[in-house]
């Protein structure tokens, strides 16, 4: 009822879903589940989903490549998987805020906002976004669906278009694997779309910057990079599409235990940021996802001890406290929600991969 998909006359009927993506992270989960199955049948689970997992492939470029750059866009923060990370709330911090907001933020109204939340009900309100900018990015959520999420029309007049280096990051990976499937099951990926994938792994280059030795995601109409840092930051690790020179430097700033080197890494936010707070949300605590995403990125590179120890330090975290949302990096502190499925799979997959 909120997000009102049915605007838009390309949604699915008789499906409620939202008007925003979400990380590609499909084509990993495939071949997770194809793993797991004999020869035969991952041959057979892969031709049921290979026709579904090119469409979508073929939307992400289609929808959030307009210029044919090969870096996809995003246009809200909710769509990155980390929601108030440093970079996009600089960008929301750097425009004007909605007039409403800044009349409730002045009155001190916006401090009800916290009797009203959903997500603070069970969750304490400092372990969360702060109530403006909650109240912000649902006005960007309500603009989304004035525009009837058609992204033409958004981007007309947008208050975020950002070529995010998380999401990028893992779109570099998720295309190696659908070349895997195809191949595997001698099936063709279409030309275009090859194209596009070939594209992105030259344009996710200009992520870099040379003189801070970092990724950063870049705004999408001055093509400026947004250099605040964060997580993602250590996430072209996980792409495998970077060179062994940049992942060394990826690597000595995960050593680093003033940066992303705490006693329980890795947090969302490096220690020496600005934005760094230990109990907020991705603004600082360490979670699971983000964790697996390294582990596998480290192995990829041959940094085997690296991975042992991050995925040792992530499952005391869990044997501990158990499987919270997330955990302060430099306590180990259970914070967020309790009972979170996805850090209870990731910690079984991990032990299972020891």
């Amino acid at each position: 009822a909120v997000w009102r998909s049915w605007l838009n006359p390309n949604s699915p009927d008789g499906i409620a879903t939202s008007g925003i993506t979400q990380p590609p992270m499909l084509a990993e989960a495939v071949v997770q589940i194809g793993a797991s199955m004999n020869a035969m049948d991952r041959k057979a689970w892969y031709k049921l989903v290979y026709p579904a997992l090119v469409h979508y492939h073929q939307w992400m470029y289609a929808d959030r490549d307009p210029h044919n750059e090969g870096l996809l866009l995003l246009i809200h923060p909710w769509e990155t998987g980390l929601d108030n990370t440093p970079p996009w709330m600089h960008e929301l911090h750097t425009h004007l805020l909605p007039s409403w907001v800044r009349i409730l933020e002045k009155t001190k109204l916006v401090n009800l906002l916290s009797m009203l939340r959903r997500d603070t009900r069970i969750v304490p309100v400092d372990q969360r976004f702060d109530n403006v900018e909650a109240l912000t990015l649902f006005d960007v959520q309500l603009r989304l669906r004035r525009k009837a999420y058609d992204i033409d029309k958004i981007l007309t007049h947008s208050l975020f278009a950002i070529e995010d280096l998380a999401f990028n990051s893992i779109l570099l990976r998720a295309n190696e694997h659908l070349r895997t499937i195809a191949k595997a099951i001698h099936e063709p990926v279409p030309v275009e779309l090859l194209a596009s994938m070939k594209l992105t792994e030259q344009a996710f280059e200009h992520l870099w910057d040379p003189y801070s030795q970092s990724y950063y995601p870049r705004d999408f109409v001055t093509h400026n990079l947004i250099k605040e840092q964060s997580i993602a930051g250590l996430l072209p690790l996980y792409s495998g599409a970077i060179s062994k020179e940049r992942a060394a430097e990826l690597v000595r700033q995960l050593e680093n235990s003033h940066s992303f080197g705490p006693s329980f890494p890795v947090p969302s936010v490096p220690l020496n940021s600005p934005y760094f707070d230990p109990q907020r949300y991705w603004q600082g605590p360490t979670w699971l996802n983000t964790n697996w995403l390294i582990i596998d990125g480290l192995k990829r590179y041959g940094y085997h001890d690296h991975a042992a120890a991050l995925t040792d330090s992530s499952l005391e975290l869990v044997g501990k406290s158990g499987s919270y949302e997330y955990f302060d990096a430099q306590t180990g502190e259970p914070l967020g929600s309790p009972n979170f499925s996805w850090t209870a799979a990731l910690a079984i997959d991990l032990i299972k991969r020891k």
